[in-house]
């Protein structure tokens, strides 16, 4: 017999591919920081309250991609969680000052990633962010299917 007894090419196997196309989700986390320094740049004639939220949501969005990118295969609730605990998490380290981490929020690399001060509304910005990049990607895949 060619083939060992546990394996017969008759029955359906599937392979269990990730989900989300790590490309892809990395090229969107590109677009996302595009539109985030676009959205707060002066070339964007966005009023304080949206240019600076809005640029938080758009900064969550990336986060959720990013995670997407990281871990293809989760379903998009646990990416949303996971997401959202980071992006928290993030915004409470801001509260946490130490020379050398001060010292890394104050390169440009280090206030887009890390931001510079904590502010509870940023939390609402971050959620609502995620849940938007959770639906778009639940209405893809649901497009999809």
């Amino acid at each position: 017999m060619p083939f060992p007894n546990h394996f017969h090419p008759s029955r359906n196997y599937q392979c269990h591919a990730p989900s989300r196309n790590r490309v892809g989700y990395g090229v969107m986390v590109l677009l996302v920081v595009v539109a985030g320094l676009l959205w707060r740049s002066p070339l964007m004639p966005l009023s304080p309250f949206l240019s600076k939220y809005g640029g938080d949501a758009l900064w969550a969005i990336m986060v959720f991609c990013g995670m997407g990118c990281v871990f293809p295969g989760l379903s998009t609730q646990s990416l949303a969680l996971l997401a959202l605990g980071s992006s928290c998490a993030v915004e409470f380290s801001k509260l946490y000052h130490a020379p050398w981490i001060d010292a890394a929020r104050s390169t440009l690399p280090g206030r887009l990633i890390l931001g510079i001060s904590f502010h509870w509304p940023n939390l609402a910005a971050y959620a609502l962010g995620i849940a938007l990049g959770a639906t778009v990607e639940h209405l893809c895949r649901k497009a999809r299917n």
